[in-house]
């Protein structure tokens, strides 16, 4: 009897350690906006890879569908991560990056870090629940259009800046834009197609999360 315990323990144990380590250093994945196709999100802990797929008509006007692998986190942070898109084949415009978001509800304020498909770079956000997203308004346009791997958010009060590059480069700054969030956010990984009816898939290494340290 003894033994059967200890083995159900053990399962049970492994089972929770394995569940904890799926999403490696992410606590949550989830579909924003309801898409028509549902997305996902995993983590290789050999190759320390993560994978996204998501769908999602878009990440604009005054709502957004999209697949999200976020963890809740408070004060200034660094978001640095290696993207690339599985295939060549889709939407132009669908993208992925990093997003910072207020949260679930597909209405919420957000500010996103956004490499497209089509090598547009841009920081854009929405300012106020529920409102349309306005271009060129509401968005921070890299002047090269090009495909770059590196893609970095960073929070420092209520400034939020974002970078790119590609890895064994400088990162180049795309810009910044003060905006008022909550102390505590969401920020993560997205990935969304730009069809409602596709579902795109990214793969994304070297992720860094990082807490700049208080002086």
């Amino acid at each position: 009897m003894r033994t059967l315990y200890l083995f159900l323990f053990l399962f049970l144990s492994f089972g929770a350690i394995s569940q904890s380590n799926s999403l490696g250093d992410f606590t949550h994945a989830a579909d924003i906006g309801k898409p028509k196709k549902a997305g996902s999100s995993s983590y290789d802990q050999a190759s320390k890879t993560y994978t996204v797929k998501g769908a999602g008509y878009n990440i604009w006007f005054n709502r957004d569908e999209f697949q999200y692998l976020y963890n809740k986190i408070s004060g200034d942070f660094i978001l640095t991560g290696n993207f690339e898109f599985i295939t060549d084949t889709g939407n132009a415009h669908r993208k992925f990056g990093w997003m910072i978001r207020e949260s679930e509800d597909a209405g919420a304020v957000h500010i996103t870090a956004a490499q497209h498909a089509d090598g547009l770079v841009a920081l854009q956000w929405r300012p106020q629940q529920g409102v349309n997203m306005r271009d060129p308004e509401d968005e921070i346009f890299f002047p090269t259009k090009k495909i770059y791997k590196t893609v970095q958010l960073e929070r420092k009060g209520n400034m939020i800046t974002m970078r790119i590059g590609n890895p064994g480069e400088p990162l180049q700054l795309v810009g910044s834009h003060e905006m008022k969030l909550p102390e505590s956010v969401l920020a993560g990984i997205y990935v969304c197609s730009h069809n409602e009816d596709n579902i795109d898939e990214v793969k994304v290494t070297d992720v860094k999360i990082e807490k700049p340290k208080k002086k």
